[in-house]
C-alpha cells in the first residue's frame, strides 16, 4: 500500500481552517462551536503525534502524556499573567519544560525497567504512577502561583490575552499552521536526516540497530523529548481557548489515546488523521446530536472517544494506517456494479 503524503493527511486540518475563515468572512464573528472544533482538532492532532512518537520507539503507552500538555498550559499562564508577555512567547518554554519532563520519565523510570526486562504492563503502570506525581506537582505549582502572584491558577482561560486577526482569534490560524509546519518538519526529519534514518531503523529492529552502531538509547530519549515537547506546545495553545486546570490531563487522555488508536498507533500520518477525525467528531458531532436529540447529549461528550476506541478495536484493530484502502475501494466498486 502506498504511504500517504504529509499534505494529504493534513488536508483535514486545512479544510477545517478554511471553513473557519469562511465563517468569519464579511466582518461577521465566526461560530464559536466551529472555532472550537478547528482549534481542538488541530491540537488533538499535535497531542496524538506526540503520543504516537513515543509509542513507536519503546512500545509503551504513556499515560502521563496529557499532563505534559498541562505543563504547557501553565507555561502560558506564567508568561502571560506573571511575566505580562504574549502567551505565544510561552511556546518555546512549554516545549522545553514538557519535553524535559517526558525525557525524565523515560530516563529515570522506563529505562531502568527496560534494562530489567520488565513487562509492558509494568512499564505502562509506571507511566500512570509518574502521572499521579506530575498532577500533584501541578497542583502545588498552581497554589504557589495563587499565593505568590495573586493570579487565578485554576479553571482559567487566556482568551483575553490572545491577539486578533480581524474579528478572529489568532489561535484559530496559529493552531492549523503549527500542525502543517510540524508535519512537514517531521516528514523531512524522518526521511532526509541521519537521525530520521536511525529512528526508523530502531523502530523496525532495535537489536539489529544497536549491532550496526546506532545509539538506541539516544534515539529513544530524543523521541520522548520531542513527544513531550509537542504536547507542551499543544497545551500552550490550548490555554488560549479552553479552560486550564491541574486536572486537565485526565480529561484529555481518552481523546488522545482514541486519536492514536484510530490512526494506528504506529503511524504519525495516521495520528494526524485520527486526531482530526476524533476532534471534529467530539465537537461537531456532539453539537449535531444535541440539535437532534436535545441538550442533554452534551453531557455525554466524553463517550465519543471511547466509542471510537471500541469501534476501531473491533472493526480495524490496526487503525486507519492498517486499512488497505485500494482493496476497500475495489470492493466498493464491485458492490456498486
Amino acid at each position: 500500500m502506498r504511504r500517504p503524503r504529509p499534505w494529504h493527511v493534513g488536508a483535514g486540518a486545512a479544510a477545517a481552517a478554511a471553513a473557519a475563515l469562511a465563517a468569519g468572512a464579511g466582518g461577521q464573528a465566526p461560530d464559536p462551536i466551529l472555532s472550537a472544533a478547528v482549534i481542538y482538532s488541530s491540537l488533538l492532532v499535535l497531542l496524538a503525534i506526540g503520543l504516537t512518537l513515543t509509542y513507536m520507539t519503546t512500545r509503551v503507552p504513556n499515560f502521563a502524556h496529557a499532563s505534559s500538555a498541562t505543563i504547557g498550559v501553565y507555561a502560558a499562564l506564567v508568561v502571560s499573567r506573571v511575566w505580562e508577555a504574549s502567551p505565544y512567547l510561552s511556546i518555546p518554554l512549554a516545549f522545553a519544560v514538557a519535553g524535559a519532563t517526558s525525557l525524565t520519565l523515560y530516563t529515570l523510570v522506563l529505562r531502568p525497567l527496560i534494562r530489567k526486562r520488565a513487562s509492558q504492563a509494568i512499564q505502562m503502570i509506571s507511566t500512570l504512577a509518574f502521572d499521579l506525581v506530575l498532577i500533584a506537582a501541578l497542583n502545588i505549582a498552581a497554589d504557589h502561583i495563587v499565593r505568590a502572584y495573586q493570579v487565578t491558577a485554576r479553571e482559567f482561560t487566556l482568551r483575553s490575552y490572545d491577539a486578533q486577526v480581524g474579528d478572529l482569534p489568532a489561535v484559530l490560524f496559529v493552531a492549523p499552521v503549527a500542525i502543517a509546519g510540524i508535519v512537514v518538519t517531521l516528514h523531512l526529519v524522518l526521511k532526509r536526516t541521519r537521525f530520521g534514518i536511525a529512528m526508523r531503523a530502531t523502530i523496525e529492529n532495535p537489536d539489529l540497530s544497536s549491532v550496526v552502531g546506532i545509539n538506541v538509547r539516544r534515539v529513544y530519549g530524543v523521541s520522548w523529548f520531542l513527544g513531550g515537547g509537542l504536547a507542551g506546545v499543544a497545551g500552550a495553545l490550548m490555554s488560549l481557548w479552553f479552560q486550564g486546570d491541574p486536572g486537565l490531563g485526565a480529561l484529555l487522555i481518552p481523546s488522545i489515546f482514541a486519536a492514536s488508536i484510530v490512526g494506528g498507533f504506529m503511524s504519525i500520518y495516521g495520528a494526524i488523521a485520527g486526531g482530526a477525525l476524533v476532534g471534529l467528531a467530539e465537537i461537531l458531532g456532539t453539537r449535531w446530536l444535541a440539535g437532534e436529540l436535545g441538550s442533554w447529549v452534551i453531557a455525554y461528550r466524553p463517550l465519543v472517544p471511547l466509542a471510537f476506541i471500541a469501534a476501531t478495536l473491533m472493526l480495524a484493530p490496526r487503525g486507519l494506517a492498517g486499512v488497505d484502502w485500494r482493496a476497500l475501494g475495489r470492493r466498493l466498486h464491485v458492490a456498486r456494479a
